[in-house]
């Protein structure tokens, strides 16, 4: 039997699988199945949720491709058939060469004496249901098939994918195309499939569900994951009830090092973060405070954060011994620190301005390659034009295939990835690449990058020590990316009108994320 799984909102970790490993299951899971089990199987799940998202839906609209997809699509329009609803079926084979369980389904909806045409003639449907491509999808859509995607966009109800949105990359989330279904809810068969959860797929796929076909252990030790979901088991792990005889250097310190002339805000929103985040100081040496005026005696919010001039954090032990955020609002100005902090810091953090001072200046990048083969932990947070100068590409590069992307990174410069965006990529050497699930665009506001640099810093500061550092740096980076992602969820009608999040509320919301998770 299949059970279905809700994935989003609220997702659940579990592994993801790319279009090689996804078939190899595939095949392992039909060779132990009886003749058309599986199909039957995805077709029954795709009534299951074609029913708990329209029940009162009458007429049902199926648009089939010539594949396996498309098979599952004439299972699933045969039993709506049988339950009464009035179904139109698009199916845009050839009688002549379609095989297989395809063949069959096509028999049995024929049977069962479902109207099935090239295209819809009929009169406006309450649902569409997707199954035209599925995993069969490998290039840009074009003739009947990119016509039929066109169509099911432009009808005015709910539209369920079968497997992906058709025109949907399942490796990367990136379109095949110049356009792919615009899903209310995709159902993702047998396996769950990286591009839905990054890239262009958020937006594509709607809400994501998960069946299973009922296949075996064995189907699915077939391949391994590619990629892993990630899930808020991190951050649980790392925020629990302190103890009694803690004290402020319990929790380490953590130093913000950035702000240069016109942008010390960033700075002291990294700063703000990492103290609510919990480290046990929060030292901040703006860059901009490094003349004859010397720093500013405090911060009116947060009095608690400790200004101080450069020679504080170059005084012997003191980067050893400490959590570093480097490059928040940095400037130019960032690049005559960078090679100190980079040789020095015990812990570091890179964001912003110090990742495009390291692209730009071949040293500081072998200098943080060298920290990666020295095995002192580095965690690197660009956003996509960033990771391209890294990478010396262009920033369309990146996002045609995101987890490749972070995985290049981690790989040069022997560092923790967080490559920011729609489904932020975690990645470190030697280890499953994570894809956050939460957040949404009310996180895509000026400062919420440095809330994010400043929160993993102080969540590594109160939890630096273990047996592996990179394996500290990789959790600290994953819970960092959970909870800033949750922030902007929890106000659900903020985020169904459309509203930002301003990084200042940003971290009002970050402890209530915390209580939610």
């Amino acid at each position: 039997m299949s059970s279905l799984q809700r994935i989003l909102p609220g997702a659940a970790g579990g592994a993801l699988y790319d279009s090689v490993a996804s078939r190899r299951i595939e095949a392992e899971a039909l060779a132990g199945s009886a003749e058309h089990v599986l199909m039957q199987r995805a077709g029954q799940a795709v009534v299951q949720l074609a029913l708990a998202l329209a029940p009162h839906a009458r007429r049902i609209h199926v648009a089939c491709g010539p594949g396996n997809n498309g098979g599952d699509g004439l299972v699933a329009a045969t039993l709506l058939h049988g339950l009464g609803k009035t179904v139109e079926v698009a199916w845009l084979g050839d009688t002549a060469t379609v095989s297989g369980d395809a063949a069959w389904a096509l028999s049995v909806a024929r049977q069962a004496g479902l109207s099935i045409a090239a295209q819809a003639a009929g009169a406006a449907p309450d649902l569409a249901i997707d199954a035209l491509l599925g995993l069969g999808g490998t290039r840009a859509p074009g003739g009947a098939l990119l016509d039929a995607i066109l169509r099911l966009n432009a009808l005015a109800c709910p539209r369920l994918a079968v497997d992906l949105p058709s025109g949907l990359c399942g490796d990367t989330g990136r379109l095949h195309g110049s356009h792919a279904v615009q899903a209310s809810a995709s159902l993702s068969l047998l396996t769950l499939k990286p591009g839905l959860f990054t890239g262009q797929g958020r937006d594509h796929a709607g809400e994501v569900w998960f069946a299973d076909l009922g296949a075996s252990a064995h189907a699915l030790q077939a391949a391994p994951p590619t990629a892993r979901l990630g899930d808020g088991a991190a951050a649980r792990r790392l925020f629990s009830p302190r103890h009694h005889a803690a004290h402020k250097g319990s929790f380490g310190d953590l130093w913000v090092l950035g702000g240069d002339h016109g942008m010390t805000g960033a700075a002291v929103l990294a700063a703000r973060a990492g103290l609510l985040a919990g480290a046990g100081r929060v030292l901040v040496n703006l860059l901009a405070a490094t003349g004859d005026a010397g720093p500013p005696s405090h911060d009116a919010l947060r009095p608690e954060l400790m200004q101080r001039d450069r020679a504080a954090w170059q005084a012997a032990g003191v980067l050893e011994a400490a959590t570093l955020v480097c490059g928040c609002g940095g400037g130019l100005a960032v690049a005559s620190v960078l090679a100190e902090a980079l040789r020095r810091a015990a812990r570091l953090v890179l964001d912003a301005d110090a990742l495009n001072a390291i692209a730009a200046e071949p040293t500081l990048a072998e200098q943080l390659a060298r920290r990666g083969r020295e095995g002192r932990p580095t965690v690197l947070t660009p956003h996509p034009l960033e990771a391209a100068r890294l990478l010396g590409c262009p920033t369309a590069q990146i996002q045609q295939d995101r987890l490749a992307a972070a995985q290049a990174l981690s790989g040069r410069f022997g560092a923790v990835v967080v490559l920011k965006g729609s489904g932020t990529v975690v990645s470190a050497p030697s280890a499953l690449a994570v894809v956050n699930p939460s957040g949404n665009a009310r996180l895509a506001t000026a400062g919420s990058g440095d809330v994010l640099a400043g929160w993993l810093g102080g969540l590594w500061s109160r939890h630096p020590a273990g047996p592996v550092p990179m394996e500290a740096a990789r959790q600290a980076a994953e819970a960092a990316v959970w909870l800033h992602g949750r922030a902007a969820e929890i106000d659900a009608p903020a985020t169904r009108a459309g509203l930002p999040l301003p990084a200042s509320d940003l971290l009002a919301a970050l402890p209530r994320a915390v209580l939610a998770s």
